[in-house]
């Protein structure tokens, strides 16, 4: 009989913890990968929880239980997890270490998965724990997997080829590029954990995670050019085989563990921040010496090649026309009311699945009306579907998966009848004012993200307005749509990548938002490359943004008379390209709609 109540789900949990010696038991959202997105096999949170968003755990003891969230899952998690089974903690405030330090008792023993939790979390809880005299140990088997009757198993999906057209560069290439960089720094291998980074180093993808097209598998590159595919191999074709040539050997993806206890004496780099406590422990029980470097695949694929810069501008041409489409479709059925927002997101998928390139979506819609766009992580389900409301603001933020590039664009529009508020139209003004800041700035080769994002706020901060995330993130060529290393945001904020050097090639969005809890939220979001500034006699090499993402902005959100000259003539330039790039996908209606929206403010 299938446990159906999260009762006794948490039941069942306690009871198999106790069969195990265990006091407790710590839960993130994790796969073998540190994925940010993971497969159903893999949702053990939301199976023991009911909690839906992307990031967040829980810490389980015998007599009591906690989820753990940050500022953008506040409500949602009220509203998904039972609290008379687990405490609400905020993060950064608390941790579920920090927490099991307080509430466990002395002498308890606290269970892990090794292979969910990276290293450096474990290492600090670890002395959190030693404080109090609590220990920490390594499970042999996720426990939650031996009460998860149903649990599904991990996608067998083909892996595939992705053409270097796309790619820009052969797998061999840059696997000699890596074997450079061992050889360089003296190591004889690294281990490539991160799906995105695997598929990236062998030009291969996957439909093995939702909105991410990769496939389960680990890579061991070596400093002689050659590197070992670990893959389930009811995953592997002839086609993948011919692809990855005689330096790539092909091994079962059981044979991974196994393999780090073989390198005996051997110098293996490993990444911490995408490599989990599990593959440090395996390595140096087998006697191999662990140096913790970056994954050497991070960087050189967020510095987009030429061909894959120009399948980015051919992705989001075809993915703006979806858009457009879409956006003529809401101003025109959502005042009735009867347009809720599972259906806007299912119409604005159709509208995109009509290129035969669409793949998937890069991540679940956000598909928010009125006070649900004021989350700015707001995930749209049958529980808390609404109707988009007359007279309201709708938040729409989606992407597609494309074989030349991944989209990301947020935005937000007036459903009538009737006027936005003034403050509406002040908010949305200022929002425009920072984006536009953002994109037209010029900066220093290699000036860090974190150091541009007060260009975005500074007309929300005039105000006394602010948003509490962060404003641009790397996004991947046909890979993730969050990609590291760089980002804009915050120094010393809550986001890796903010002091990571800016550099020609990278993609970034660029997103500030406005959030009235309750009632409203605006963000506008397109995509960014890193180019080139070109300034006639500067001293140094300077960079500035080219715009990939072209559809046209809400103009009854705008307030002219609080713009400047420079900034009404970005609009006009921005949307009379946005005419040029789009017109020639449209037709009828659809081309009529773009052609008034573009017009000059």
């Amino acid at each position: 009989m299938l446990m159906q109540t999260h009762e006794a789900r948490l039941d069942a949990l306690r009871t198999e913890l106790d069969k195990r010696g265990l006091d407790g038991f710590v839960i993130p959202i994790s796969d073998e990968h540190m994925s940010e997105y993971v497969g159903s096999y893999a949702q053990r949170l939301h199976w023991l929880t009911g909690f839906g968003g992307s990031a967040g755990s829980a810490a389980v003891l015998k007599d009591k239980a906690a989820m753990f969230t940050d500022g953008r899952y506040t409500v949602q998690v009220r509203e998904q997890v039972d609290g008379k089974l687990y405490d609400y903690e905020d993060v950064p405030a608390t941790s579920p270490a920090k927490w099991l330090a307080e509430n466990a008792h002395k002498g308890a023993k606290i269970g892990y998965d090794a292979w969910l939790h990276g290293v450096e979390w474990a290492e600090e809880a670890q002395k959190l724990f030693a404080k109090k005299g609590i220990e920490l140990v390594p499970v042999d088997g996720n426990p939650i997997d031996a009460v998860w009757a149903d649990r599904p198993q991990p996608s067998l999906a083909a892996a595939v080829p992705h053409d270097d057209k796309f790619a820009g560069r052969s797998s061999a290439d840059k696997r000699a590029e890596i074997a450079d960089w061992l050889k360089q720094e003296g190591y004889d291998a690294t281990v490539i954990t991160a799906l995105d980074s695997v598929a990236w180093v062998l030009n291969m993808r996957g439909e093995d995670v939702d909105n991410t097209p990769v496939a389960l598998s680990y890579v061991l590159a070596h400093a002689d050019g050659t590197a070992e595919l670990f893959i389930a191999p009811e995953k592997v074709t002839p086609e993948l085989t011919k692809h990855l040539g005689n330096a790539v050997s092909i091994r079962d993806r059981a044979d991974f563990q196994p393999a780090l206890a073989d390198l005996k004496g051997k110098t293996v780099a490993v990444d911490p921040k995408h490599a989990v406590a599990g593959i440090f422990h395996a390595l140096e029980q087998g006697g191999a010496t662990v140096v913790r470097d970056a994954d050497p695949a991070v960087l050189p694929k967020a510095i987009k090649n030429p061909a894959e810069q120009q399948g980015h501008r051919d992705a989001q041409a075809r993915d703006g026309a979806a858009v457009v489409k879409y956006l003529r479709w809401i101003e025109e059925n959502a005042p009735s009311g009867e347009v809720d927002e599972l259906t806007a997101a299912a119409k604005l998928r159709e509208f995109r699945g009509l290129s035969p390139d669409m793949k998937d979506t890069s991540f679940d819609t956000i598909s928010a009306a009125a006070g649900h766009a004021a989350l700015p992580h707001y995930k749209v389900d049958e529980d808390s579907n609404i109707p988009i409301p007359p007279s309201s603001i709708y938040l729409c933020d989606s992407g597609g998966q494309y074989p030349d590039g991944t989209t990301d664009i947020t935005r937000t529009v007036w459903v009538g009848p009737g006027e936005p508020t003034a403050e509406m139209i002040d908010r949305n003004t200022r929002v425009l004012k920072g984006h536009i800041e953002l994109d037209l700035a010029r900066f220093p080769d290699k000036t860090s993200g974190g150091a541009l994002d007060a260009l975005a706020r500074m007309h929300l901060w005039q105000a006394g307005v602010d948003y509490g995330h962060g404003t641009g993130h790397g996004v991947g060529s046909y890979l993730s749509v969050h990609e590291g290393p760089q980002r804009i945001s915050k120094p010393g904020g809550a986001f890796p990548g903010t002091e990571t050097p800016l550099r020609e090639g990278m993609i970034l969005s660029n997103e500030p938002g406005y959030y009235k809890p309750g009632e409203y939220g605006i963000r506008i979001e397109n995509l960014v490359l890193v180019v080139d500034a070109n300034i006639e006699g500067s001293e140094g090499k300077y960079l500035t943004f080219e715009t990939l993402t072209h559809v046209p902005l809400d103009r009854k959100l705008v307030d002219k008379s609080l713009m400047t000259d420079r900034e009404i003539a970005w609009w006009n330039e921005y949307h009379a390209k946005t005419r040029a790039i789009l017109a020639p996908q449209l037709e009828g209606k659809d081309l009529a709609w773009l052609e008034r929206e573009c017009q000059p403010l």
